[in-house]
This record gives C-alpha cells, structure tokens and sequence, in this order.
C-alpha cells in the first residue's frame, strides 16, 4: 500500500513541470493580455491622453506578441491580391495593418473611464479556432460587445479577428481593401501606403451609421 501510494506521489511529482509549463487557452491569452492593457493604461493614462502615440507604443507591445498578422493581412488583401504582393508589399502592409488596428482599438481605449470590462467565461474551445467574448459597460450602462477570434499556430493562441459592438473588423477592412484597390486602378503600393487614412474614414464612417441608427 504503501509502496503503490510513494509510486503514485513519484508520477505525480514528474508530472507537475507538465502542467506548469502548459500553454496558455486561448481565454487565458486573452484576459491575461485585457489585465495587462488595463493596468498599463491606468498607471499611464494622462500621460497617454497628451501623447496618444506613446500609448500606440504601449499597446504594440502588449498586443503585438499575440497578434497574427501575416494571417489577417492575408485575409484582408484575399488570395487575389495577396498571392500577387512582393515579400517587401506584404511586410510592409503587415506594419501598417498593425499600426491601424492599434489606433483603431487604441483610440476607443483612451475613452475608457473605469467602466466595467469583462471577459466571458470559458467556453469548450476547438483546438484550432476558438472565440473569446468580452463586455464593455459604458458609463451610460450599456454593454458593448465584443468577441476575439482566436487562432492556434505552432501552439501559441493568435488574434485573427475582432468583432466590437457588431462592427466585424476583418470584413470593415478586407471590403475597405477591395474598394480602395479598385480607385487605384489596382496599385498595391499605393493603396498599402496610404491604409492609415483608409482605416480612419472607415471608423468615421461606421461610427456615423452606428450614430444614425440609434
């Protein structure tokens, strides 16, 4: 008995480094990543507000480590113009991409004002692709929505996606991309070179229908 009870101790000891060292769930890559932000944006917020590129900085480094961007840009641009782009196009519009995605979701953060925001518990996660949800209560007490596509890659959980208060911002840029392509007359250069300012008139834009339907 005694024998069998040391034994059983012994596997579970070996076992402990397995557990410990476990990947992170998609849900823990996205409330560990949510802690982070708003503890950064708390200590720093003022300073933030006069310097909104600083915060841009912050939030590149928070959620740029989780962020799959060869894979959204790929979305974005589709097979009909991503499989034509140079290695150079492709990086290049990779860093713009995460550049308008951060002031995109940066600028509605430097709103926040200790509303409540909460990530959703777990759910059964597929092993590849999973969302993950989240609420935003305004100060007014409406709850904004908000859910986190996530992707497996290599075993590392990776943003493919974000949906904010019903506005789907893969599809918000991938219908962006085409439209602008087609103005100019199908010049990726041109287009990738000035992604920031088509990002900037879609959120004017979104922002005004979602005002209009209210």
């Amino acid at each position: 008995m005694m024998k069998a009870l040391r034994n059983g101790l012994l596997v579970l000891l070996a076992a402990l480094p397995l557990f410990a060292t476990a990947a992170p769930s998609a849900h823990d890559v996205v409330k560990q990543t949510t802690d982070q932000l708003l503890a950064d944006l708390k200590a720093n917020k003022q300073q933030y507000r006069s310097d909104p590129n600083a915060f841009y900085d912050a939030l590149n480094s928070i959620l740029g480590p989780v962020v799959d961007a060869d894979g959204i840009s790929r979305s974005i641009m589709t097979v009909k113009y991503s499989r034509k782009a140079t290695p150079e196009q492709m990086t290049r519009f990779q860093e713009n991409f995460k550049r308008s995605l951060i002031q995109f979701y940066g600028n509605a953060l430097l709103e926040y004002d200790n509303q409540e925001i909460r990530v959703l518990p777990a759910k059964q996660e597929d092993p590849e692709r999973t969302s993950i949800g989240m609420e935003v209560k305004g100060s007014n007490g409406a709850i904004y929505p908000v859910s986190y596509t996530m992707v497996n890659i290599n075993g590392q959980w990776m943003l493919r996606n974000v949906i904010i208060n019903g506005i789907n911002i893969g599809k918000l840029f991938r219908d962006q991309f085409a439209d602008t392509m087609q103005r100019n007359g199908n010049d990726l250069d041109k287009t990738i070179n000035g992604w920031s300012e088509v990002v900037a008139k879609a959120k004017e834009s979104e922002e005004a229908k979602k005002a209009g339907g209210q």
